[in-house]
């Protein structure tokens, strides 16, 4: 495909440009802000391996979206890396025509097992969820299930198959890790890493969120500067989700993701495809569109690229700018069955 097609425009003019595609609802690990050990416990009935879209499905779908316009895809979960042969999948994206950005957010448990065969298949860029390098923190927040070297032996194994820059993903909890983040910038600083701190978000309806427990970005900005001067960076492109600061005295910069505190709705190209084949238009989505139904009953390319369309053109999402703490609770689909 030679030619960038035109944006398929939303309600409020936002094109359509980047594809979240989470591949499991299944995690190895138990985030208290994700999925809470006492909810999704042994008993926890995941999707059945027949209800997820096939690798064929998604990279289908993937096609469709990037004749729509599409540019950029992430894979998420859920955890990708436990969906078996991720990596083939990895390498039928990245023979799409107009893809340039091909990315993944994983936990890096598995990472020294898998960092070199996604290379290989062709991922790009690799993001790394980790909330603290306290291990005890860490142990907590995770719901007991790995230490801090887990995911730093699979950092390291991101770097040596030739990724870079790695980014690292800390949701920061007033009260739970706050007293990590200058500890996280430093440590990104000092091994090139790009650390993004995110705003604790009212993601789901199950892990308890509460206003109070958020962390502004304006004070995790303050904690840093004071620590290790920063000035503020343009963003890198139209769409950009992170407000980037980079060090005054040297090489170096961190992200700050502010959906709570300076929601970024205005400018959102997200479109997001579940695991069973439900494509949501926010973070903060209730149902979404089955697109596996009709993938399944035969539909053409044309009536796929209809749905989705149709379902972009009338999108109205907002959520983070109407939120308040007066806000009244909604169900909202979980953040684990369509990534963060």
């Amino acid at each position: 495909m030679s030619d960038i097609p035109a944006p398929i425009l939303d309600t409020f003019n936002r094109p359509f440009r980047d594809l979240r595609i989470s591949v499991t609802d299944r995690c190895n690990f138990r985030c208290t802000y994700c999925m809470p050990a006492e909810i999704y416990g042994e008993k926890y009935t995941f999707l059945a391996k027949k209800d997820l879209l096939s690798f064929e499905e998604i990279t289908r779908v993937a096609r469709i979206s990037a004749e729509l316009g599409v540019r950029k895809i992430r894979l998420t979960g859920g955890e990708p890396l436990v969906r078996q042969q991720i990596e083939t999948l990895v390498a039928q994206l990245a023979q799409i025509d107009g893809i340039d950005d091909l990315a993944m957010t994983t936990n890096a448990y598995l990472l020294p097992q898998k960092a070199d065969a996604l290379k290989a298949a062709g991922l790009q860029r690799i993001t790394v969820s980790l909330d603290s390098l306290d291990n005890d923190v860490f142990r907590r927040m995770n719901g007991n299930r790995a230490d801090v070297s887990d995911v730093l032996a699979g950092l390291e194994a991101a770097e040596q198959a030739g990724f870079a820059p790695i980014k690292i993903n800390m949701v920061v909890q007033r009260g739970v890790n706050d007293q990590s983040v200058v500890d996280m910038a430093r440590f990104g600083k000092e091994r090139g890493y790009i650390v993004r701190f995110i705003e604790y978000m009212d993601v789901g309806t199950l892990n308890g969120w509460r206003l109070d427990e958020v962390v502004p970005a304006s004070e995790i900005v303050q904690m840093i500067h004071a620590d290790m001067p920063l000035e503020p960076l343009d963003s890198n492109y139209h769409g950009e989700v992170a407000q980037r600061y980079r060090y005054a005295d040297g090489p170096g910069e961190i992200g700050l993701i502010t959906s709570v505190t300076q929601p970024f709705c205005g400018s959102c190209t997200r479109l997001r495809l579940s695991p069973e084949g439900r494509m949501f238009t926010c973070l903060f989505g209730v149902e979404g569109t089955d697109l596996r139904e009709p993938l399944r009953a035969g539909a053409s390319e044309a009536e796929i690229a209809q749905i989705m369309t149709g379902m972009w053109q009338q999108r109205t999402d907002r959520y983070s700018e109407l939120r308040s703490s007066l806000t009244k609770p909604r169900e909202k689909v979980e953040m684990f069955h369509i990534g963060g």
